[in-house]
Protein backbone atom coordinates (compact mmCIF):
# COMPACT_ATOMS: atom_id res chain seq x y z
CA UNK A 1 0.00 0.00 0.00
CA UNK A 2 1.28 3.48 -0.18
CA UNK A 3 2.14 5.78 3.13
CA UNK A 4 3.80 8.72 4.51
CA UNK A 5 6.11 7.44 7.14
CA UNK A 6 9.81 8.82 8.57
CA UNK A 7 12.32 6.89 10.21
CA UNK A 8 13.10 9.43 13.09
CA UNK A 9 12.09 13.03 13.99
CA UNK A 10 12.47 16.04 12.08
CA UNK A 11 11.34 18.70 10.26
CA UNK A 12 8.90 17.09 7.70
CA UNK A 13 10.83 18.29 4.08
CA UNK A 14 13.43 16.23 5.60
CA UNK A 15 12.05 12.99 7.26
CA UNK A 16 8.87 12.64 5.85
CA UNK A 17 8.50 10.43 2.63
CA UNK A 18 5.75 8.20 0.61
CA UNK A 19 6.67 4.49 0.45
CA UNK A 20 5.18 1.39 -0.63
CA UNK A 21 4.91 -0.84 2.02
CA UNK A 22 2.97 -3.92 2.97
CA UNK A 23 -0.63 -3.68 4.13
CA UNK A 24 -1.08 -4.35 7.45
CA UNK A 25 -3.64 -7.41 8.42
CA UNK A 26 -5.56 -6.42 11.86
CA UNK A 27 -4.14 -9.26 14.76
CA UNK A 28 -6.49 -9.88 17.34
CA UNK A 29 -9.26 -7.58 18.40
CA UNK A 30 -8.20 -4.92 15.88
CA UNK A 31 -9.85 -3.54 12.94
CA UNK A 32 -8.46 -2.05 9.17
CA UNK A 33 -10.12 1.17 8.00
CA UNK A 34 -9.11 4.55 5.67
CA UNK A 35 -8.89 7.78 5.36
CA UNK A 36 -6.78 10.34 7.25
CA UNK A 37 -7.09 13.69 9.24
CA UNK A 38 -4.26 15.57 10.62
CA UNK A 39 -4.27 17.54 13.50
CA UNK A 40 -1.51 19.73 15.12
CA UNK A 41 -0.86 16.81 17.53
CA UNK A 42 0.31 15.22 14.57
CA UNK A 43 3.11 17.23 13.49
CA UNK A 44 4.24 17.96 17.19
CA UNK A 45 4.85 14.00 16.87
CA UNK A 46 6.42 14.13 13.75
CA UNK A 47 8.79 16.85 14.80
CA UNK A 48 9.79 15.01 17.77
CA UNK A 49 8.36 17.85 20.54
CA UNK A 50 6.38 14.95 21.37
CA UNK A 51 8.78 11.85 21.73
CA UNK A 52 8.02 8.56 21.14
CA UNK A 53 9.58 5.54 20.02
CA UNK A 54 10.06 4.57 16.38
CA UNK A 55 9.83 0.98 15.60
CA UNK A 56 12.03 0.63 12.30
CA UNK A 57 9.01 3.45 10.32
CA UNK A 58 6.36 5.77 12.14
CA UNK A 59 3.42 6.22 9.91
CA UNK A 60 1.66 9.43 11.12
CA UNK A 61 -1.68 10.78 11.86
CA UNK A 62 -3.83 9.60 14.32
CA UNK A 63 -7.40 9.93 13.11
CA UNK A 64 -9.50 8.26 10.41
CA UNK A 65 -12.72 7.50 8.42
CA UNK A 66 -13.74 4.68 6.60
CA UNK A 67 -15.09 1.50 6.53
CA UNK A 68 -13.79 -2.07 7.98
CA UNK A 69 -12.89 -4.21 5.08
CA UNK A 70 -10.60 -6.54 7.73
CA UNK A 71 -10.83 -7.59 11.27
CA UNK A 72 -9.12 -9.59 13.44
CA UNK A 73 -9.29 -12.66 15.47
CA UNK A 74 -12.16 -11.76 18.29
CA UNK A 75 -13.70 -9.23 16.47
CA UNK A 76 -17.63 -9.83 15.41
CA UNK A 77 -17.64 -10.33 11.44
CA UNK A 78 -20.40 -8.45 11.54
CA UNK A 79 -18.28 -4.95 11.75
CA UNK A 80 -17.12 -5.81 8.06
CA UNK A 81 -18.19 -3.17 6.47
CA UNK A 82 -19.12 -0.67 9.21
CA UNK A 83 -18.65 2.41 8.30
CA UNK A 84 -16.14 4.31 11.23
CA UNK A 85 -14.20 7.39 12.74
CA UNK A 86 -10.79 6.53 14.70
CA UNK A 87 -8.90 7.86 17.24
CA UNK A 88 -5.10 7.91 18.08
CA UNK A 89 -4.61 5.37 15.83
CA UNK A 90 -0.65 6.56 16.06
CA UNK A 91 -0.08 6.58 19.92
CA UNK A 92 2.29 4.25 20.81
CA UNK A 93 2.68 1.93 17.33
CA UNK A 94 3.63 2.32 13.74
CA UNK A 95 0.42 2.45 11.84
CA UNK A 96 -0.91 5.43 11.55
CA UNK A 97 -3.37 6.64 9.31
CA UNK A 98 -1.76 8.83 6.72
CA UNK A 99 -1.82 5.32 4.58
CA UNK A 100 -4.72 3.37 2.31
CA UNK A 101 -5.02 1.52 5.05
CA UNK A 102 -4.41 1.43 9.07
CA UNK A 103 -4.88 -1.05 11.88
CA UNK A 104 -6.17 -0.23 15.07
CA UNK A 105 -7.85 -1.95 18.25
CA UNK A 106 -11.45 -2.68 17.71
CA UNK A 107 -12.67 -0.24 20.62
CA UNK A 108 -10.61 2.74 18.90
CA UNK A 109 -13.16 2.32 15.68
CA UNK A 110 -16.44 4.17 16.57
CA UNK A 111 -19.48 3.80 14.14
CA UNK A 112 -20.32 6.84 12.19
CA UNK A 113 -24.14 7.48 11.14
CA UNK A 114 -25.43 7.39 8.05
CA UNK A 115 -25.55 10.97 6.28
CA UNK A 116 -22.41 12.15 8.39
CA UNK A 117 -19.25 12.39 5.90
CA UNK A 118 -16.12 10.77 6.09
CA UNK A 119 -14.34 14.10 6.28
CA UNK A 120 -16.41 14.77 9.30
CA UNK A 121 -15.67 11.60 10.87
CA UNK A 122 -12.14 12.04 9.89
CA UNK A 123 -11.81 15.24 12.13
CA UNK A 124 -13.73 14.10 15.50
CA UNK A 125 -10.42 12.12 17.22
CA UNK A 126 -8.20 14.36 18.67
CA UNK A 127 -9.97 17.66 18.64
CA UNK A 128 -13.61 16.65 19.36
CA UNK A 129 -12.40 13.62 22.28
CA UNK A 130 -9.82 16.52 23.61
CA UNK A 131 -12.77 18.97 23.99
CA UNK A 132 -15.03 16.46 25.51
CA UNK A 133 -12.38 15.21 27.92
CA UNK A 134 -11.71 18.81 28.72
CA UNK A 135 -14.91 20.39 29.30
CA UNK A 136 -16.82 17.36 31.25
CA UNK A 137 -14.14 15.47 33.21
CA UNK A 138 -14.92 18.25 35.98
CA UNK A 139 -18.40 17.16 36.15
CA UNK A 140 -21.69 18.71 33.86
CA UNK A 141 -22.41 22.01 32.58
CA UNK A 142 -25.61 22.80 32.78
CA UNK A 143 -26.21 26.19 34.07
CA UNK A 144 -22.25 27.70 33.83
CA UNK A 145 -20.53 30.16 31.70
CA UNK A 146 -17.75 28.89 30.11
CA UNK A 147 -14.78 30.76 28.35
CA UNK A 148 -13.17 28.87 25.12
CA UNK A 149 -9.70 30.63 24.27
CA UNK A 150 -9.41 30.64 20.93
CA UNK A 151 -12.74 29.77 19.58
CA UNK A 152 -11.72 29.39 16.14
CA UNK A 153 -9.74 26.24 15.87
CA UNK A 154 -11.17 22.83 15.17
CA UNK A 155 -10.76 21.71 19.13
CA UNK A 156 -12.36 24.71 20.06
CA UNK A 157 -15.00 24.74 17.39
CA UNK A 158 -16.51 21.56 19.13
CA UNK A 159 -15.39 22.99 22.54
CA UNK A 160 -18.12 25.52 21.79
CA UNK A 161 -20.78 22.90 20.32
CA UNK A 162 -20.23 20.67 23.11
CA UNK A 163 -20.42 23.08 25.45
CA UNK A 164 -24.12 24.30 24.36
CA UNK A 165 -25.36 21.44 23.90
CA UNK A 166 -24.46 20.30 27.76
CA UNK A 167 -26.39 23.80 28.60
CA UNK A 168 -23.64 26.08 29.38
CA UNK A 169 -23.39 29.53 28.61
CA UNK A 170 -20.28 30.01 26.09
CA UNK A 171 -17.75 32.74 25.86
CA UNK A 172 -15.24 32.71 23.03
CA UNK A 173 -12.28 34.70 22.74
CA UNK A 174 -10.97 35.13 19.08
CA UNK A 175 -7.75 37.59 17.63
CA UNK A 176 -10.21 39.12 13.91
CA UNK A 177 -12.91 39.23 12.62
CA UNK A 178 -12.36 35.97 10.56
CA UNK A 179 -11.96 34.21 13.87
CA UNK A 180 -14.87 35.89 15.35
CA UNK A 181 -17.45 34.41 12.43
CA UNK A 182 -16.43 30.76 13.02
CA UNK A 183 -16.72 31.10 16.87
CA UNK A 184 -20.57 32.80 16.36
CA UNK A 185 -21.37 30.16 13.84
CA UNK A 186 -20.08 27.58 16.23
CA UNK A 187 -22.93 28.79 18.89
CA UNK A 188 -20.92 31.10 20.99
CA UNK A 189 -23.28 33.16 23.55
CA UNK A 190 -20.89 35.70 23.07
CA UNK A 191 -17.17 36.49 21.10
CA UNK A 192 -14.79 38.56 22.56
CA UNK A 193 -11.20 40.00 20.81
CA UNK A 194 -9.07 39.17 23.26
CA UNK A 195 -6.43 41.64 21.86
CA UNK A 196 -8.83 44.68 22.85
CA UNK A 197 -8.29 46.22 25.78
CA UNK A 198 -11.69 46.13 27.37
CA UNK A 199 -11.98 42.10 26.53
CA UNK A 200 -12.42 41.19 30.67
CA UNK A 201 -14.59 44.34 30.89
CA UNK A 202 -16.73 42.57 28.36
CA UNK A 203 -17.05 39.74 29.56
CA UNK A 204 -17.27 40.87 32.84
CA UNK A 205 -20.14 42.61 32.19
CA UNK A 206 -21.95 39.80 29.87
CA UNK A 207 -21.42 37.06 32.75
CA UNK A 208 -20.01 38.64 35.45
CA UNK A 209 -17.74 35.77 36.60
CA UNK A 210 -16.95 32.44 34.42
CA UNK A 211 -16.84 29.02 35.74
CA UNK A 212 -14.74 26.92 33.13
CA UNK A 213 -12.04 28.41 31.05
CA UNK A 214 -10.55 26.33 28.17
CA UNK A 215 -7.61 27.52 27.71
CA UNK A 216 -5.03 26.89 24.39
CA UNK A 217 -2.47 29.25 25.43
CA UNK A 218 -1.91 29.39 28.96
CA UNK A 219 0.91 31.78 29.13
CA UNK A 220 -0.23 34.14 27.33
CA UNK A 221 -4.08 34.44 28.46
CA UNK A 222 -3.74 33.54 31.95
CA UNK A 223 -3.48 37.38 32.69
CA UNK A 224 -7.13 37.68 31.21
CA UNK A 225 -8.48 34.32 32.77
CA UNK A 226 -7.73 35.23 35.98
CA UNK A 227 -9.41 38.33 35.66
CA UNK A 228 -12.39 36.69 35.12
CA UNK A 229 -12.25 34.26 37.03
CA UNK A 230 -14.16 33.48 40.65
CA UNK A 231 -13.06 31.60 43.45
CA UNK A 232 -13.70 27.59 42.23
CA UNK A 233 -12.72 28.41 38.52
CA UNK A 234 -11.07 25.56 36.46
CA UNK A 235 -8.76 26.56 33.64
CA UNK A 236 -7.95 23.61 31.53
CA UNK A 237 -5.28 23.74 29.26
CA UNK A 238 -4.56 20.93 26.60
CA UNK A 239 -1.73 22.63 24.43
CA UNK A 240 1.53 23.86 24.81
CA UNK A 241 3.02 27.37 23.64
CA UNK A 242 6.57 27.28 21.25
CA UNK A 243 7.99 28.33 24.36
CA UNK A 244 7.00 27.94 28.13
CA UNK A 245 5.86 30.74 29.77
CA UNK A 246 8.84 32.59 32.01
CA UNK A 247 6.36 33.35 34.83
CA UNK A 248 3.49 32.06 36.19
CA UNK A 249 1.91 34.27 38.58
CA UNK A 250 1.28 31.90 41.49
CA UNK A 251 0.27 34.85 44.08
CA UNK A 252 -1.95 36.24 41.52
CA UNK A 253 -3.66 32.55 40.95
CA UNK A 254 -3.60 31.84 44.57
CA UNK A 255 -5.63 35.18 45.29
CA UNK A 256 -7.91 34.12 42.53
CA UNK A 257 -8.09 30.69 44.55
CA UNK A 258 -8.48 28.88 40.90
CA UNK A 259 -7.92 25.09 39.95
CA UNK A 260 -5.70 24.62 36.85
CA UNK A 261 -5.25 21.23 35.00
CA UNK A 262 -3.28 20.24 32.26
CA UNK A 263 -4.36 17.78 29.80
CA UNK A 264 -2.67 15.78 26.90
CA UNK A 265 -4.25 13.68 24.17
CA UNK A 266 -2.41 10.30 25.54
CA UNK A 267 -4.30 11.33 28.80
CA UNK A 268 -7.64 11.08 27.31
CA UNK A 269 -6.77 7.64 25.39
CA UNK A 270 -5.80 6.48 29.11
CA UNK A 271 -9.20 7.92 30.60
CA UNK A 272 -11.27 6.38 28.28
Amino acid sequence: MKAALYECPGAAAEVLRGAGIERPDPGPGEVRVEVSGVNPTDWKLRSGATPQAIDRFQIPHHDAAGVIDAVGAGVSQERLGQRVWTWLAAAGWRWGTAAEWTVIPERQAVPLPEGVSPELGASLGVPAMTAYWCLYADGPLTGQTVLIAGGAGRSKAFAIELAKHGGAQVIATVSGPAEAKLAARAGADLVVNYREVDAAERIASFAGAVDRVIEVALGANVKLDLAVASPGTRITTYAAEASDPVLLPVRACMTANVTMKLHAGQAVRQAL
